[in-house]
């Protein structure tokens, strides 16, 4: 069952909207609804960025000498 919805926008909004419709040849209901199906359906993947905030944080200091640290470590791991 369809529901009706008042929304109200500039009318040169309104215009381009209607323009936008005709070349998708879909209504402005039918652009409307499709939009918030696909605001309101839960995400299946994850978000990249949610993946890395859960990622431990490494322990080194502020003004550490990166490149330093990752030929010492590697010195050790292979021994040159």
């Amino acid at each position: 069952m369809k529901a009706r919805l008042n929304l109200t926008i500039e009318d040169s909004l309104l215009d381009n909207v209607k323009s936008y419709a005709v070349k998708q040849q879909q209504s402005v209901s039918e652009l409307v609804e499709g939009y918030f199906k696909t605001i309101t359906k839960p995400s299946k993947r994850k978000n990249i960025l949610h993946l890395v905030e859960k990622l431990e944080k490494p322990d080194i200091a502020g003004e550490a000498d990166l490149k330093d640290l990752y030929y010492k470590e590697n010195a050790k791991k292979y021994g040159f």
